[in-house]
């Protein structure tokens, strides 16, 4: 379902992405993991073009997706769920969802914000607030519910556990459980490996724009030597 090929990204002369590639396929969650740096938030970027890679092709269900602009990228069946979550405050709930709606897409799960809310039932108890007076964890909810109201082929999660309580934690990972069985594709940045273990098919591992490991789970726990190298603080 989407491809990266020979990536190079930029942040002005700063070379953050040095020719990095890797597949998803349909229906897999892939976990991106690597330390603070690594490039994990410029490849989400660069998948939606909200950083224009100089070199590579960014290949979504066979078209390349490389200089189009990002409202087009969200357009194709692309959902990004930024780690700084970005919900608008001054708006309530629901007014947060209707801001992400967008048409049925074939081949895409279709939600509403009826099974949105049986999907977040802790924002159900408060569709009438407005986003400032939630917790952390229940804005990241909202983020994931906002951005699943486009109706994506494909869910791109920046560091969905980084700063929430531990119950949220849970709750975050058996909601990404649930759109996998869903059919979703997602594709998740993350340090925290318990987590990332938990929820992915398969971890890609990325240490100064550059891929070191792809693969299962299994064959990432049978080498140690890869953690140590490119997971360890």
């Amino acid at each position: 379902m989407l491809e990266l090929e020979n990536v190079h990204a930029f942040y002005g002369k700063a070379h953050i992405l040095g020719g990095l590639s890797f597949t998803v396929g349909r229906g897999e969650v892939v976990a991106l993991l690597g330390r603070n740096g690594a490039g994990k938030t410029t490849t989400m970027k660069s998948v939606m073009q909200l950083v224009r890679p100089r070199e590579g092709r960014v290949v979504f269900q066979g078209a390349d997706l490389v200089g189009r602009p990002a409202f087009r990228v969200a357009k194709a069946g692309l959902g990004y769920v930024p780690e700084e979550r970005r919900i608008f405050t001054d708006l309530t709930v629901l007014e947060n969802l209707e801001v992400g709606r967008q048409p049925t897409r074939e081949g895409a799960p279709s939600w509403s914000v009826e099974r949105l809310f049986e999907l977040f039932p802790n924002l159900a108890e408060r569709r009438g607030n407005r986003g400032k007076a939630m917790s952390g964890g229940e804005q990241q909810m909202l983020t994931i519910a906002r951005t699943l109201m486009g109706n994506p082929l494909l869910l791109l999660l920046d560091e969905p556990s980084e700063g929430i309580a531990p119950i949220i934690v849970e709750q975050m990972a058996a909601t990404i459980l649930e759109l996998k069985a869903e059919g979703l594709t997602v594709v998740i940045s993350e340090q925290n490996l318990h987590f990332a273990r938990a929820v992915a098919d398969r971890a890609i591992i990325i240490e100064g724009g550059e891929k070191k490991f792809d693969g299962p789970f299994a064959e990432l726990d049978a080498r140690p030597e890869v953690s140590d190298a490119y997971l360890a603080v």
